[in-house]
């Protein structure tokens, strides 16, 4: 029973972390006009102040945890996606339009040119020592995993390790939206894009049944980042074709509902830390 709510409430958080930081984005926006930037730059330097939290509180495994989670959603949002937003209103870049609606905004554009970028960092994590369980497979299919074995190996605070694997994995899944969306290599009507939405629906439930039976509740938050994200490809496609209408993305339109989840959100950590024990040894 403790796997099963460890399992629920990390996915909880993270999950409704998604559509309140993509919001948060917008309402910054709204909300600061032109002066967005410097907005974002203070969204980024909360993440920073939580993050420098979560190293001092890395005996509290389960507090580094969360506060490596909402570094990386905070710093996300606030430096790395309005960096993108800056140049693109800086170069005048149009949006993506498709029957006269915008299907792709201006930074999401500017976004797809950090791909080279992206691959660099992953072929770094793909030959260093690490506890990703997708990278830790890849090394063991290639069989190369034995010869990154370290003489010395210095544990890294968990809520920089939280902090890198939400920023990395929210960034490479982007980049993955956006290539089979761009017309001159696929087109969000595509077979690939299909396969990317059906397979990341499958992909998350085969994860999900994992992080069910996780036993302690930091590895659950850290597992339930890429669950959670995968997850959301799907969403985000669903959105593209017109399923449903993404209120996070009309916050103005839906304060009530943005009001909502961000009171579940903070309901399900105020449950947590009132009824389990954040003090466990570091064995993950």
């Amino acid at each position: 029973m403790k796997s099963l709510k460890f399992g629920i409430l990390s996915f909880l958080i993270v999950l409704l972390l998604m559509p309140i930081g993509h919001a948060l984005m917008v309402i910054n926006e709204i909300l600061m006009k032109d002066s967005k930037l410097l907005g974002a730059g203070l969204i980024g330097v909360l993440g920073a102040a939580l993050l420098i939290m979560g190293i001092i509180k890395n005996k509290n495994r389960a507090v580094a945890s969360i506060l490596g989670l909402l570094a990386g959603i905070l710093i996300w949002t606030g430096w790395v996606e309005f960096s993108f937003v800056w140049i693109a209103d800086k170069l005048h870049i149009a949006p993506y339009m498709e029957n006269g609606k915008v299907a792709t905004k201006p930074e999401y554009l500017v976004m797809l040119s950090s791909i080279g970028l992206l691959g660099t960092l992953g072929l770094f994590y793909a030959f260093s020592r690490t506890h990703c369980t997708l990278i830790v497979w890849f090394q063991k299919v290639f069989r190369y995993k034995d010869q990154l074995v370290q003489k010395s190996y210095i544990e890294k605070p968990l809520a920089i390790v939280t902090f890198m694997e939400t920023i990395i994995i929210i960034w490479s899944f982007y980049i993955l939206l956006l290539l089979v969306y761009d017309q001159d290599i696929f087109g969000d009507r595509h077979p690939a894009t299909y396969i990317v939405a059906y397979g990341s629906l499958i992909w998350s439930a085969f994860l999900i049944a994992n992080l069910l039976r996780i036993q302690k509740f930091d590895y659950a938050i850290r597992y339930a980042i890429p669950t959670v994200v995968i997850f959301w490809n799907f969403i985000e496609v669903a959105g593209r074709w017109g399923w449903f209408k993404e209120i996070w993305v009309h916050p103005k339109e839906h304060w009530i509902e943005i009001i909502t989840m961000t009171a579940i959100f903070s309901g399900v950590l105020i449950y947590y830390f009132k009824n389990t024990s954040t003090k466990q040894p570091i064995n993950q």
